[in-house]
Formats: structure tokens, sequence, C-alpha cells
């Protein structure tokens, strides 16, 4: 896979005829997004390690460093491969570790990528430092850290966190710090609250990390992040490096906590009105959840956007009209519950936008990306997307 992968044959395709469902993404609002993030954290001194799970794509990582490669996150194995494919040699993989994902992990250590893995017993820390003697490496790895009950990882002060980094040391692994992520923000609303939520975050990183140091342990990375902390945290001290993902997209959840409005919402699918029913207040378009997801996490927020929130060609919203229901090709439109507008008259063939509850999942459901920029129907360029684990 080369560079940038442009289009050939249909380099010439536009919002009016490419095939529909078909997964669009703004050149302008990426960039934008990307800028944001990364100027916040380079005037707080912490680097930023952006997560790649939600792009899977190499040209999307290009466009967060411009200049060559640098620090990344990655969910899956497949991923490190893919980027480590392209160049990218610094990487974090931000998922609990199993017998055979440590084994792969460490084959890509000894091809030379310095990619640190995570943990939180000493079961997976004497599991590594097999896998590693194996190979012929030494691994790297977090101790994962549990800030807010989201997931997995240890509590700053569960007396395990010690005993996992003893248990490191006697498998040969080096530490290279704490990790952690406060997944709980997806559900806060207001201001206050993730700011509260920053802070928790980071609090909870550094005493781990001081408690490590205290026993005697080094503990050079504090590493936190989630989309909604990097944009609201206030004081990131003891911090050492950010990692979020879906700031590069945005999508409904996002704006539902209020971290984006609905103009930095960078990618959408475009569907093709397929069918009518006025009698029900309903229009049909060809995306249905395998185009869009089954992802509802707008429905436990102050708005519920149903499977998506539809715009006009242009990707100005209409005011209420949403994705209501969807079956695996078919998407319903409809007027939101209690709203006052009318429903827009949109004919078979008729074409619209919408945006994404999940940017990560609805992505996930395509093959590539369709770039676009603002003012313009043309699609001038197809990023492919990696898949896979």
């Amino acid at each position: 896979m080369s560079g940038t992968d442009h289009q050939s044959s249909e380099t010439a395709a536009t919002l009016g005829t490419l095939a529909t469902p078909a997964l669009l993404l703004d050149e302008h609002r990426l960039d934008r997004n990307l800028a944001r993030l990364s100027s916040r954290m380079a005037a707080r001194g912490v680097v930023l390690r952006p997560h790649m799970k939600t792009g899977k794509s190499i040209d999307v990582a290009r466009r967060a460093y411009p200049s060559g490669p640098g620090p990344i996150t990655v969910s899956t194995l497949a991923e490190a491969e893919y980027f480590a494919r392209h160049g990218f040699g610094d990487m974090t993989y931000a998922v609990g570790l199993a017998p055979h994902t440590a084994e792969r992990a460490m084959r890509l250590r000894k091809a030379g990528v310095d990619l640190k893995v995570l943990l939180d017993s000493p079961e997976q820390a004497r599991m590594l430092g097999a896998a590693g003697r194996a190979a012929g490496v030494t691994p790297t790895a977090f101790i994962e850290i549990d800030c807010d009950g989201h997931r997995g990882g240890l509590t700053a002060n569960d007396p395990k966190l010690i005993a996992v980094a003893v248990a490191l040391g006697e498998a040969g692994v080096r530490l290279a710090g704490v990790l952690t992520h406060a997944g709980e923000s997806y559900s806060l609303f207001t201001p206050e609250a993730l700011v509260a939520a920053a802070e928790n975050e980071r609090a909870v990183a550094v005493a781990a990390a001081e408690a490590l140091r205290v026993a005697g342990h080094q503990c050079p990375i504090v590493s936190v992040g989630s989309t909604p902390t990097a944009h609201f945290a206030e004081d990131l001290t003891g911090v050492t490096e950010m990692r979020a993902g879906v700031y590069m997209f945005f999508d409904l959840v996002m704006h539902g906590v209020g971290v984006c409005t609905t103009d930095d919402i960078a990618i959408s699918v475009l569907a093709t009105v397929i069918g009518t029913k006025p009698e029900k207040g309903w229009i049909l378009v060809d995306a249905g959840w395998m185009a869009l997801s089954r992802d509802r996490g707008t429905a436990a927020q102050r708005v519920d956007q149903g499977y998506g929130l539809v715009c006009d060609l242009s990707g100005k919203v209409y005011p209420d009209l949403i994705v209501a229901q969807a079956s695996q090709e078919h998407g319903i439109l409809a007027m939101r519950s209690a709203s006052t507008q009318a429903l827009p008259h949109l004919p078979i063939g008729a074409r619209v936008r919408i945006l994404p509850n999940h940017a990560c999942a609805a992505a996930s459901q395509h093959d590539s990306y369709n770039v676009v920029s603002a003012g313009s129907d043309a699609i001038h360029a197809r990023w492919p997307r990696m898949r896979g684990w």
C-alpha cells in the first residue's frame, strides 16, 4: 500500500455520483481537530500519543504527523503491524495482554519496533517475560491503572501494584510506567464534571507513579487519556503523555458530552433515499446498521440521536431529523419525538449525509474514506482503512 492512495478511475466521482452508502471524510475538519489537541498539549508540555484505533489509516496518521512518524497508540496488533510497515516505530498497545498477543508483540520488538504493552497482574508479567526470553528481546510494559472503575487496571493504593512491578523485574521486563483511561468521562456532559474527571485521572495516575517510585521502581512515563479529559484538563502536572483517538473525527457522543459541535464532526455516511412513507412520517435510505453500526451511544445522553443525525449534501444539519430505526441495509429517517419541525421533502434519489454516534464504530463498517473538502462536492481522494485483529 503506497503513501496516499488517491483514486484512479473514480477520481472524478462527486457526492452526487458516488455509490452509496459510502464513508466521507472532510479533510479540513480533520486537520482542524488534529491541530486543536496538538496545540493544547504542546502548550502544556505533554507528549500527544494519538490513538489510531479511530483512523486505522496511514493517510490519517500522516495528517497527524506530516513531518514523519511519531508516537502512536494502537488497539490491535494488526494495527501495530500495519503502522510498523509504514515506518512507525514507537507504539503503545493499550489493551490487556494474553499469551498469544504477548508472543506476537515480541515478534514486533524483535523486528525493531518499540512496542510497549499493557498488563495489571503478576501472571501477565511472568507470561510476558517468558515470551520475551523466547524471542530474545527485552519486553517493556505499562501497569494499567484504574482511575474510575470503567474497565481493567489496579487502583493507585492497591498492594498488587507493587507486586506487579516486582514481578516485572523478576521476569526481566522493563517497566515503562503507568497508564490509565478515564472512560467514564464519556457519560458526563458539563464542563465542571469533565474538568473534575480530568483532574481525577491525572491525580490517580500520578499517585500510582509516586507509589512505585517510593517502592524503588522507576516510572518514567505517566500516560493518561480520553478525548473528553484531553480537552478539559486544566492541570497536567506529573503527566508525561496524553492518548486520545476519536478527537480526530469527533462524533455525536462527543457532541453530547460537550467536547465538540456538529461542525467539528469530520466523518459522515453518504446515503440515498430509496423510499418514502409519508403516512408514517418516514423516509427510507440505503444506509442501515451495516453502514452506520449498531452503536447507540447517544441513547443515554440528554439528546438521543437515534442511529445518526441527518444533514443535507453540503453537511448542513436538518433540525431534528435522525435515523430513528435501522435494519441491516435500511435506515428510517424520521423527526425526533416531540419535534415541531416539518419532515423535509426528500424524494427518491435524493442524497443525505449522516453524522455517526460513534466514529470508530461507523468507520469500521467501511474499507476506505472518500475524502472531501468543505464547499466542494468532489471526491478527490480515497484513503484505505486497515481492518482486523
